[in-house]
């Protein structure tokens, strides 16, 4: 399916976001999927990461993490300066601002006459667990997420008893946990510790461990598993065109 993307900048209680809307160019409405970046925003593998879960005929926003407190059309590089950075927002931005972007898209998804008002979230490292925090939010109906970093740790900032972690009960639609056994940021520890809360919780949740390393989407630097990641655009696509 060919696509089209255009930037629209979105209000929110901390300011303009920038977020890339990535469609199908044929007329219709489509459901849509809020694509959440690593800390470096939307690079070149995440662009293409959003193109081609567009071409399945979905609206893919991508939205600026850490718009507050960067340039518009701010983009990191991947080396050390921009780990640097990009950590140094993450630790900076309350997850109460990133709930407030959060509805701020889904506000502009369902007043947009392309769009269903069916909402989905996908995303990688910090966006996975940002995928996963968006689902606390009734709106969304299903999540995938991929390596998502710093729930297990707590170590994002948020106000006392709503950090991610001890706020998975909320979760009402169907979400999917995707984790890489070699990936040291999410020990085995960390994810026994996920997955034992999502038992508990009784929440509706898939989960995936694979053979692969952090950042195992990114289909740049050494770590990239190609064969893996399409395995993974296809589970994602499957879970969403079921549930959106």
């Amino acid at each position: 399916m060919i696509i089209q993307h255009h930037h629209a900048d979105l209000p929110t209680p901390t300011g303009l976001m920038r977020t890339t809307v990535y469609r199908p160019e044929i007329s219709g409405q489509f459901p849509a999927i809020i694509f959440y970046s690593e800390i470096f925003q939307q690079t070149a593998p995440i662009a293409r990461s959003a193109a081609l879960l567009a071409s399945h005929g979905f609206v893919v926003l991508v939205p600026e993490v850490f718009h507050e407190l960067n340039p518009i059309g701010t983009v990191l590089a991947y080396d050390d300066a921009g780990k640097d950075k990009g950590n140094n927002d993450k630790w900076a931005k309350p997850l109460e601002s990133h709930d407030s972007d959060t509805q701020a898209l889904i506000d502009f998804v369902q007043t947009q006459d392309y769009c269903t008002g069916s909402v989905g979230t996908m995303g990688v490292c910090i966006g996975g667990h940002l995928a996963y925090r968006a689902a606390l939010n009734p709106h969304i109906k299903a999540a995938f997420c991929l390596y998502a970093t710093d729930i297990h740790s707590d170590t994002l900032p948020a106000q006392a008893g709503n950090n991610s972690f001890e706020r998975m009960a909320d979760i009402q639609g169907e979400i999917h946990f995707i984790w890489g056994k070699q990936d040291p940021h999410v020990p085995q520890q960390g994810r026994d510790k996920i997955y034992q809360q999502a038992v508990s919780t009784g929440i509706n949740y898939q989960w995936q461990e694979v053979n692969a390393q952090h950042a195992f989407m990114r289909d740049e630097g050494e770590r990239y598993d190609g064969a893996l990641a399409i395995t993974m655009y296809l589970q994602a696509v499957a879970l969403f065109n079921r549930t959106l």
